[in-house]
């Protein structure tokens, strides 16, 4: 599970309509506490925790997934403590799998984490709507943050917002794009995508077209490829790239709980057939068998040089220093939806309402934040996008071989076209996508159709909102 510009990033219409809509999500939820109700956990006269005077040490805990490009945090710890020396921070870390079971345990066990971000399968809605989160409006006032001196575009501050009060500050941007492996397009004489989102003539089909000149189907499992790999977004937001609503509009007004959802109607059954016809009518895509068996249970087949186009998350950049050919980065093509082509993933830090030293926790994050520290967590995490406006300059350049114009193009192009992606929006989600993953397998595998599963999927998201 990824970008910044060079100077701020200019509100964009459709990403501001989503966010104001976030804004409006969750306006009749319960909310988290607020840093005026904390009690004596806290630095005492005002002190921030930045001064190496009188004040009492104190270790806060940062809880993160345990793997690389999250686990760098523990390097930029030494140059912290050194700067703030009453202030000890310990890194807590669980596979992605359990993330987010772990932290409900060491919320309920009275072990709290001070600072975390929502890396697991839910969101920040879920979090939000279980009062896990912190308000951090006060803190940040008294403390007197302003984005601006982080160079954080104001509209992601925007995200994390519910009545005008802020619980969560972004610190990584990632968008949906696509990865081409440019021998393949060689060796096929194929000309290579465009960078451009505006290029309206990257469109769907064409994508197809181009997918079927690289796809060869062979007996010969070595010698099998497919053109193109198109997972955009998690299952029960796919529809959205063709138009097709799953969730009633008012999810984003109600709590993130929509009070319709329209998985088995004809509109969204034809986008789950148009993409699963990728695999099954135009072949032009691998199934999740034969995914599996070459490049293993946790293996990529596009890095294994078997793929020629692989549209996902940004994240998928981080590695494209290490693959065994030459790679290019391409808009997302149009699918019909005017507004939307990509889905946004902004990764913000919070703190737990249960934090201990909710002050000292807030300056680590802004220590994370600076100009500074983003632009060196790009090399320590392997390519995390910093949300830092400045930052992002160095990140487009991070990859070799690619046009660090054509990354900020892709950038700039799928914020425009973005969506916050669902597992932000929407409550219970981790329970919503076990759920998916479970009832699509025989849709993945072949074994069963788009019609067969839709009604079963309906049925059980709408059990599963109403717990």
């Amino acid at each position: 599970m990824m970008k910044k510009t060079a100077a701020p990033k200019q509100r964009l219409s459709v990403l501001l309509g989503t966010i104001l809509l976030l804004a409006t999500i969750l306006s009749a939820c319960s909310g988290g506490k607020s840093a005026g109700d904390l009690g004596s956990g806290t630095n005492s006269g005002g002190d921030s925790g930045n001064t190496g005077g009188k004040t009492e040490q104190v270790t806060i805990t940062h809880y993160t997934i345990d793997s690389p490009d999250r686990t760098f945090i523990e390097e930029l710890i030494p140059e912290f403590e050194a700067t703030h020396p009453n202030i000890k921070v310990k890194v807590e870390k669980a596979p992605y799998e359990q993330f987010d079971s772990k932290l409900q345990t060491l919320i309920a066990g009275g072990n709290s984490p001070d600072v975390t971000s929502h890396y697991g399968y839910g969101g920040f809605a879920e979090y939000y709507n279980k009062d896990m989160l912190l308000d951090l409006t006060d803190l940040m006032a008294e403390d007197g943050f302003n984005a601006d001196d982080y160079s954080i575009p104001s509209h992601l501050m925007d995200i994390y917002k519910v009545n005008d009060r802020t619980y969560g500050i972004p610190v990584n941007i990632y968008v949906t794009l696509m990865l081409y492996n440019k021998d393949m397009f060689d060796a096929a004489g194929v000309p290579y995508p465009p960078s451009d989102f505006e290029d309206k003539s990257w469109t769907f089909e064409k994508m197809v077209e181009d997918a079927k000149q690289m796809t060869v189907i062979s007996d010969d499992i070595a010698k099998t490829q497919y053109g193109v790999d198109f997972t955009w977004a998690e299952r029960d937001m796919r529809p959205l790239y063709f138009g097709a609503e799953p969730y009633s509009a008012d999810t984003w007004t109600n709590g993130g709980v929509p009070s319709e959802t329209h998985f088995d109607s004809p509109e969204v059954i034809a986008a789950y057939n148009k993409l699963f016809g990728l695999i099954f009518k135009d072949k032009v895509s691998p199934n999740s068998e034969w995914s599996k068996s070459v490049a293993g249970q946790n293996g990529d087949p596009f890095v294994a040089g078997k793929i020629g186009m692989s549209v996902g998350g940004s994240w998928n950049l981080a590695g494209a220093n290490d693959f065994p050919f030459k790679i290019g980065v391409a808009a997302v093509p149009w699918g019909g939806n005017d507004k939307v082509r990509s889905t946004l993933f902004v990764d913000p830090l919070l703190i737990l309402k249960d934090s201990k030293h909710p002050k000292e926790a807030f300056e680590w994050i802004k220590f994370l934040l600076t100009d500074d520290v983003q632009e060196k967590s790009i090399e320590l995490s392997g390519g995390n996008p910093p949300v830092n406006t400045k930052a992002a300059e160095t990140y487009y350049k991070h990859f070799e071989g690619i046009d660090p114009e054509d990354v900020k193009k892709v950038y700039e192009g799928a914020t425009k076209y973005g969506f916050e992606s669902y597992n932000h929006l929407v409550t219970n989600y981790s329970q919503i996508n076990d759920m998916f993953i479970n009832e699509m397998q025989p849709i993945e595998t072949g074994h069963k159709t788009v019609e067969e599963v839709m009604p079963t999927i309906q049925a059980k998201v709408t059990e599963i909102l109403k717990r």
